[in-house]
């Protein structure tokens, strides 16, 4: 029943942020101004890759029903990895964010549990997930409980039958309300989402901008 309520409060929570989105499209008037926080996510207990003591950490707010974070996925995240991330000078982190109802509920605890059972496999799943997602008609029913099995038997050691009764008795649903409160502290309206320590880009597609981000805090080390 607690997870339940959990569910319920999540999917209120989507309403209020579909409405707020709106309102922020339609009346930003602030085009092409990252926005700096006072702090940044805490990252503790989210799927992380590179040294989490790295000097810059960089985040991802992200839903895995997003076309857009597909593409960010494709165009600007490998860049990022092989620039930052494997030379340890930063840190990248994914918080899941359900925009899309059911279906980014349901891949989400699908990650949180690989995560937990088997972090070693979690990117491979996540970019497998992606991977999944149609490059037409995306909004359709495609993530299931049976795609998500496929999906973990392709890149996982995971036990399959454990990852369906997860899935079934929501069992990361815990997790999942943690990174919607990260998403509502940080007034998260659209994906993907990147911050570099603190700062939220305004265009998570411009590499340069990030790139600028990171090595300013890499100098200021």
């Amino acid at each position: 029943m607690q997870n339940k309520n959990i569910k319920i409060a999540i999917l209120v929570t989507l309403l209020v942020f579909a409405a707020v989105t709106a309102f922020v499209v339609i009346n930003n008037n602030n085009a092409n101004k990252d926005t700096v926080h006072s702090d940044q996510p805490s990252i503790e207990g989210q799927p992380t890759m590179g040294n989490v003591d790295a000097p810059v950490q960089v985040v991802e707010f992200g839903d895995f029903k997003c076309p857009a974070c597909k593409r960010w996925g494709e165009e600007v995240y490998p860049q990022l990895v092989e620039d930052y991330i494997d030379n340890d000078k930063a840190s990248f982190s994914y918080i899941n964010v359900l925009f899309h109802g059911e279906e980014s509920i349901l891949a989400s605890l699908a990650a949180e549990s690989v995560f937990k059972a088997d972090p070693d496999s979690y990117w491979a799943f996540h970019k497998k997930v992606f991977d999944e997602q149609p490059s037409v008609s995306h909004d359709g029913a495609w993530v299931t409980v049976e795609k998500m099995l496929e999906v973990a038997e392709a890149t996982t050691n995971m036990d399959l039958q454990q990852l369906e009764s997860e899935l079934q008795e929501e069992t990361m649903m815990e997790e999942l309300n943690t990174d919607m409160a990260l998403v509502e502290k940080f007034e998260v309206a659209l994906t993907p989402s990147i911050m570099v320590n603190g700062t939220m880009l305004e265009d998570p597609f411009d590499y340069d901008a990030i790139k600028a981000l990171i090595d300013e805090a890499l100098e200021d080390e």
